[in-house]
This record gives structure tokens, C-alpha cells and sequence, in this order.
């Protein structure tokens, strides 16, 4: 995938972290806040379930049984956010929910990618990166604290 597509695609996919969150709190005003963020994983897994089916990509028990524990987080990962998210919406709007996301997501990743952790490969934190940093944090205190 070329470097634009990459960045489009990742922007479409922000659009819609963007309504998870309102969306599942609206789910935990019928169930409850554990509840909504049980059924909106549960419909993650089903999902993935039957793509991975479609697509003949389904992992052997070995594999899996391979893989180092902390690379098996992913998924806990996912169901915390998903849980802190359709209960701070509610404080902090989507806006302001997406913005604290992004500005915690950037802040690790800039680490991990200044340490070349996980594999990837080392990126450096030039001035450039650093003033985008501080644009980002400014931005996520200014769309939080109103």
C-alpha cells in the first residue's frame, strides 16, 4: 500500500473511532456500561471470525500457541478502550474523547518509535516531529478543557 492510500485509509478508520464511542454509550443506556462494551467486542470477534473464515486465514492452535504472551493484548487493549471510551464520551464528548485517544496513541508511539520497540524500525524524534507533538497535546487541551 502506497503512503497516501495508507493515509486515507487510516483517516477513515479515525472516523469511525470517532462514533464508537457515542455509539456504545448510547448501548449502555439499554444494557449496562460492561454490558455495551462486552456486546460491541463480542460483534468484533464474530466479525473477524467469519472474515478470517472467508479468507482461509484462520491460525492453528500451534501458531498461536507460539506467540510470545504480551503480543496476545491486543484484543484486552481493545475491550479497555473500548470500556474507558463509552465512559468518558459521556464527560468529554467525541471530540474530546478522540482527541485524549490521539494525543495518548501519538505520545507511545513516538516512544516506541524512538526505541524501535515491537519490531519496528527506529524513527527519530526530529523538531519538526517534536512541534507536531506539542500542536497535538495544545489542540487535545484545548478540545477538553472548554
Amino acid at each position: 500500500m502506497d503512503r497516501i492510500a495508507a493515509v486515507v485509509a487510516t483517516i477513515a478508520v479515525g472516523a469511525l473511532i470517532a462514533l464508537q464511542p457515542p455509539v456504545n454509550s448510547q448501548l449502555a443506556k439499554h444494557t449496562t456500561v460492561l454490558g455495551a462494551a462486552f456486546v460491541s467486542t463480542a460483534i468484533s470477534a464474530v466479525v473477524m471470525g467469519v472474515i478470517v473464515l472467508i479468507l482461509g486465514e484462520v491460525p492453528s492452535p500451534s501458531q498461536v500457541a507460539g506467540v510470545p504472551t504480551g503480543y496476545l493484548t491486543g484484543g484486552l487493549m481493545g475491550a479497555i478502550l473500548v470500556s474507558i471510551s463509552l465512559i468518558t464520551v459521556r464527560t468529554l464528548g467525541a471530540g474530546g474523547v478522540v482527541a485524549a485517544t490521539v494525543a495518548g496513541q501519538l505520545i507511545v508511539s513516538a516512544l516506541i518509535d524512538r526505541a524501535g520497540a515491537l519490531g519496528l524500525e527506529k524513527v527519530a524524534l526530529t523538531p519538526l516531529r517534536v512541534v507536531g507533538f506539542a500542536l497535538l497535546a495544545l489542540g487535545t487541551a484545548f478540545v477538553t478543557f472548554r
